[in-house]
């Protein structure tokens, strides 16, 4: 494939993320590329009439049941135009997002797109379900990412990758702005956008197109603190404590992209971590949160991250391991334990340097009646700065390092 494009942070314009160079690619891959982009573009238009057709229904199936029991709901009509309404709003700010998908790219017909076109099951219009649940997953990563409802997940994921590269990287000691910090799997952007608002130069990393639209217009679009409204719980029926859960607002960004000073160093890159990152020993930091199970072959994951690791440079993860290809016929998929996955990275020549389990949830609603929770594992492995060097030293939470 092609050098996928990046996407560069521009101080000296009214936009986070600017334009979207791409490179060559082949008559093939343009056409796959062009379909899959029309086909997220598809599939956020498609949120309305997905709605519609999932409320019309839920009418029809109160309008079914015996008179003495739709006289014991007697609101269940009116919620359902309440969570309408909803839709009707969200539906106004995927406007937006779609409004700006051509402007991220210089040429849309070349781009090099993140991911590949695959035969899905279709709804209606010809919209893949498994991209219908990708909107409404998109929706709710702006809690996690921009809210102030997502801020205790973003305490437990991201809190403890911020702590430790400022350990390894004290302002005391160097020059913020020289250490470079990549963060694959960036999703909407936080994460590095904090990371570069503490001076460090920090590139962010996205395969999936719904989650580069998105955080193309938060970081753009966004002109104040919490100045759009989405109702990211509207699509959910189930293990509900009271209807009023389902349709309560939540107001975005919880910070100002805009704030980052004018000559902050924060980039985005779209496409495969493994075919972008290939040039050896340039990064001071990787810094994978939830991340590295998304890989088909996660070995190939840590091989890269230690060929892109500059000697001496670190690599911070926080995650699970619920690999996203198992069982998907069609996707090749290696999963492995993480006894064996830590031996790996010892084989690699990694020194491990911290290890310990964190507990946190992934977009979850804290009024739900259902949680899940994870016990992820966070460590911090360090590149040797000579090829012989291959002392395993780990700390535990309770085992500072000496």
């Amino acid at each position: 494939m092609a050098q996928p494009t990046e996407v560069e942070t521009s101080r000296q314009s009214s936009e986070l993320l600017s334009e979207i160079a791409s490179s060559e690619a082949s008559a093939d891959e343009d056409d796959l590329e062009k379909k899959h982009y029309e086909e997220v573009v598809a599939a956020f238009k498609h949120y309305r009439p997905f709605m519609n057709l999932r409320l019309h229904q839920k009418r029809k199936d109160f309008e079914a049941l015996p008179l003495r029991h739709q006289l014991l709901l007697p609101r269940f009509v009116d919620h359902l135009s309440d969570v309408q309404h909803c839709v009707e709003h969200n539906n106004e700010i995927i406007k937006i997002i779609v409004e700006n998908t051509d402007s991220m790219f210089v040429n849309r017909d070349d781009y090099n797109g993140p991911e590949k076109v695959s035969k899905r099951s279709k709804v209606n219009n010809g919209v893949g379900k498994l991209d219908m649940e990708k909107v409404l997953t998109t929706v709710k990563q702006f809690v996690r990412d921009w809210s102030q409802d997502g801020m205790s997940e973003r305490q437990a994921c991201y809190g403890p990758i911020i702590d430790e590269i400022q350990r390894r990287f004290p302002v005391e000691e160097c020059n913020r702005d020289s250490v470079r910090v990549l963060v694959p799997g960036a999703g909407l952007g936080r994460l590095a956008f904090e990371i570069a608002s503490l001076g460090y130069s920090c590139q962010g990393n996205e395969f999936s197109l719904f989650m580069l639209f998105a955080s193309h217009f938060v970081l753009n679009r966004s002109v104040e603190v919490d100045c759009f409204t989405i109702y990211p719980w509207a699509h959910q029926f189930s293990n509900l404590r009271s209807s009023s859960q389902q349709i309560r607002p939540v107001t975005i960004p919880d910070t100002d992209p805009s704030g980052l000073r004018e000559d902050a160093d924060f980039s985005m890159v779209a496409g495969d971590f493994l075919e972008v990152y290939k040039k050896t020993a340039v990064w001071d930091c990787v810094a994978t949160c939830f991340f590295i199970d998304t890989a088909h072959n996660i070995l190939a994951y840590v091989e890269t991250i230690y060929k892109i690791l500059k000697p001496g440079g670190f690599w911070i993860n926080l995650g699970p391991l619920l690999y996203h290809f198992e069982n998907t016929a069609k996707e090749p998929s290696i999963e492995i334990a993480y006894d064996v996955l830590r031996q790996v990275i010892l084989d690699f020549s990694f020194v491990m340097l911290r290890e310990e389990t964190i507990h946190t949830s992934y977009l979850q609603d804290q009024f739900s009646m259902l949680k899940y929770e994870y016990d992820c594992v966070f460590f911090v492995c360090q590149k040797p700065l000579h090829a012989n060097e291959t002392t395993h030293h780990t700390t535990t939470k309770d085992n500072e390092e000496q």
